[in-house]
Parts: structure tokens; sequence; C-alpha cells
């Protein structure tokens, strides 16, 4: 511990939490109360009701939380399996070859989005891969932001794999698919697990490169809170931004789930 005395101990937790109510809790609540209220003329709103929540999942804005939901679903599954193939084709490599896969991957992620949307715009706005004007576009800019996260979390577990599991398998004369699929695979499901909820959460939010690319029929939350917002519908927009986070939380709570090593009876 860095603080032996029992009042620095106290001391810290006690700043931990204050910082934390004041930087992340209080901006939470009032998002809550924004998405509730019906006015909010003095210090707390008045007239709360569920009417902004309703609304929000009706007409236009419901299906911006469905493209939401269906874009960082097929991002995330999209990513987990480009960042697992490469993370395991990548594990024997040394030198020179892993410092060029090292940078595919991670390349994406030192760019703005702004300028991977425009890229992506360039690449995919003329024959033979026209692409411009389709949801495709999104997932694919969605896919080059996160897959990343996914091959430096997975291979970050497999970095941690006890190879002696796949050794005896392999001894046992299994062959080199069963121990993917049977040993090494259900080994690494909690680092698997991880990065889908961090790809999961960096989609579901993502904004700068989705507003360069967005098609009119398939306009993500994010921007639909941002064009909300930019227009002064601000209790519109704050309750768009509550069942985002919404979303996002019963998801990442299903992929925790899915995540955890099955228990030995």
């Amino acid at each position: 511990m860095l603080f032996h005395s029992k009042f620095a101990r106290r001391l810290a937790w006690g700043t931990f939490f204050l910082l934390s109510a004041v930087f992340f809790g209080l901006p939470l609540l009032m998002l809550l109360l924004a998405a509730l209220a019906g006015q909010w003329n003095g210090v707390l709103p008045s007239q709360l009701g569920f009417g902004n929540l309703l609304d929000a999942l009706q007409d236009a804005r419901g299906h911006a939380l469905f493209a939401s939901l269906a874009t960082a679903a097929s991002a995330t599954l999209c990513a987990v399996v480009l960042g697992t193939w490469g993370a395991l084709a990548s594990r024997r490599l040394n030198g020179a070859a892993q410092r060029v896969i090292d940078a595919v991957y991670i390349t994406p992620i030192t760019l703005p989005t702004v300028t991977v949307g425009l890229a992506l715009l360039v690449a995919f706005s003329r024959p033979p891969l026209l692409l411009n004007g389709s949801p495709a576009l999104v997932i694919i800019a969605h896919v080059t932001l996160i897959t990343a996260y996914a091959y430096s979390g997975i291979r970050a577990g497999l970095a941690r794999l006890p190879e002696a599991y796949e050794q005896v398998a392999a001894s046992l004369g299994a062959s080199p698919a069963r121990i993917l699929f049977g040993v090494t695979l259900p080994l690494l499901r909690p680092y698997i697990a991880a990065a889908a909820s961090l790809g999961f959460a960096l989609s579901m939010g993502e904004l700068g490169a989705t507003i360069m690319l967005y098609p009119p029929g398939w306009v993500t939350a994010p921007v639909d809170v941002y064009a909300l917002t930019n227009r002064g519908s601000i209790f519109s927009g704050a309750a768009l931004s509550v069942l985002l986070l919404a979303a996002t939380v019963i998801a990442l709570l299903v992929l925790n789930r899915l995540g955890r090593h099955p228990r030995r009876s």
C-alpha cells in the first residue's frame, strides 16, 4: 500500500470518491435529469416524466438506437475475428515481422477519427468498391477503429497463456484445428470477451468517422444526439443519450457473463 496509516488511506479513498462523484457521477445525474425534464428554468428541472425517453424509442430516434446497436454488434464481431486472427498469426513472430503486424493493426487508432472517415470516404466512393451511401461503409469505419483494441487485448492474453496445455494436447495427437478450437480459444475466452466489450463500447459512442460517412437511412445514435443538441433539443438528446448508455451497459454485462470460465462442479 502507498499509504500506511489508516488516516492516509481514508483520506485517499475519500478524495477518490469525491472526485468520482464530481467528475463522473454529477454529469450522469444531470444527464438523467435532463432526460426526464419537461422544463428546466431553475436550479433543478420540473415536470419530470418519461415522455422524452418514450419519444426517443419511436420513429427516427428509435431507428438511430437500432442502427448503433447493429453497427456496434457487426463491427465488434468483425474486429474480434480479425484481432484474434492477427494475434494468433503473430504469436510466433519476432523482430521486423512482428513490428509490421503491430503497425498494421495499431496505426488506425493513432489517426484522428475524422481522418479515418475521410480516407474511407475517398477510397470507397469510386468503382469497383462503391460503398459510399451504404451502412457497410459505416461498419467498416468502426471495424477499422476498434480492431486494434481487440488485437492488443487478445495478444496480451496469448502472452499469458501457458503453452503446456497446447503441448499436452498435441502430444496426445490432437490436430492443430482441434487444439485451436478446443484448447486455445476456450482459454482465451475472458480476453476475447474483454476485447469485445471494449470494442462494443467504443463503437456505440463513435462520432468522428461516422458523421463523415453515414447515409440518410442509417443515422446512429451519437450522430442523432449531436444533431438534436445542435438544434437546441437538449432534453431529446439527453433522453437518447440515456438510452444509448443503458443499451451499452446491458450489452457489456452480457459480454462479461459470456467471458467467464464455466465453474467446475
